[in-house]
């Protein structure tokens, strides 16, 4: 999908805050929606269908959401680990039926406390122990609570009761039955999604940092779900901000066929001034290289994104 001018992007961006806004609404009184299970499935739609128009820039606004959002970090949260979670079943072929499992149980997985998720993302006090024990207890509650809403798919159920459970770490993924299988892939992309996304305790790491954790980590096969997730999304995601070996800034704008090498938007000269005009790069095609990846907390720029895009359109049809 190609945005062509600032009306084209306010009215982009404004869907996807839409369905984090109404996804916050059915997280904070899910007991007060009629039909939860239909309304989880109106929301899977919509994010499926805004992902296929343009995955990329889906991507990108998502990733500007998650660092600028005004709703609570619960349904950011929710909505990033779905959408990544619909990418990861896509690169994982796995069958519609289990990625619906996944996604729906990404979107609602901490339903037994969204409230004090919001609460803890702006927590800077050490957790009292009512907070600890209602993150022990919140995947078990919020399987029940599910159940209680008369939700029908019981693997969405039970991957939501059990998503923190580790004992499957270190068998093969598709040795896995599908429950197993589908609560390993949540937990690595909760896991991530956290990461990138800052608190008031602590700024957010970069998506460097955050994948390369999942990676080295002490689970054995705990690489099979990053790899499939770096391939889904890169090492660096559209949306994400990245320093050039030059000392330029950029903001990545599409995935390239290599996850290492997107196609990325120069938004500063070398000495720091933004440019008025960004200026596009495809890192596979020559210097400057990425440097590093950034936190969206370390980077203090008012940037014309619907411009960003539309070069990223560009990109598109050239490639």
């Amino acid at each position: 999908m190609n945005v062509q001018n600032e009306n084209e992007y306010e009215d982009l961006l404004g869907l996807w805050s839409d369905l984090e806004s109404g996804l916050g609404i059915v997280l904070a009184s899910p007991q007060s929606i009629q039909e939860f299970e239909q309304r989880v499935w109106q929301y899977d739609r919509w994010l499926k269908n805004l992902l296929e128009r343009d995955a990329d820039v889906g991507l990108y606004l998502l990733f500007q959401l998650a660092t600028n959002s005004s709703v609570g970090y619960s349904a950011s949260h929710s909505l990033i680990c779905g959408v990544l979670c619909h990418l990861i079943a896509n690169e994982l072929k796995l069958g519609i039926n289990e990625r619906s499992s996944l996604v729906h149980a990404a979107l609602t997985m901490n339903i037994a406390m969204t409230a004090m998720q919001d609460q803890l993302a702006l927590q800077t006090d050490k957790l009292t122990a009512l907070q600890l024990d209602a993150i022990r207890t919140h995947a078990a509650k919020g399987g029940l609570l599910l159940t209680s809403l008369e939700v029908s798919d019981a693997l969405w159920v039970e991957i939501v009761s059990s998503h923190h459970d580790e004992n499957s770490d270190k068998i093969e993924l598709r040795s896995l039955p599908p429950r197993k299988r589908l609560v390993r892939i949540l937990r690595v992309v909760d896991r991530y999604a956290a990461m990138i996304s800052p608190r008031k305790s602590r700024e957010g790491r970069s998506a460097t940092e955050s994948v390369r954790s999942i990676m080295t980590g002490n689970l054995s096969y705990n690489d099979e779900v990053g790899h499939a997730l770096v391939r889904a999304v890169g090492l660096c995601p559209p949306g994400t901000y990245v320093r050039m070996e030059d000392s330029t800034l950029a903001v990545v704008m599409r995935r390239s066929d290599k996850p290492n090498l997107p196609h990325v938007a120069i938004v500063t000269s070398t000495n720091g001034e933004v440019l008025p005009q960004p200026r596009l790069h495809r890192t596979a095609t020559g210097r400057p290289a990425i440097q590093a990846a950034l936190s969206s907390s370390l980077v203090r720029l008012r940037l014309n994104h619907h411009l960003i895009l539309q070069l990223g359109a560009y990109a598109a049809q050239q490639s």
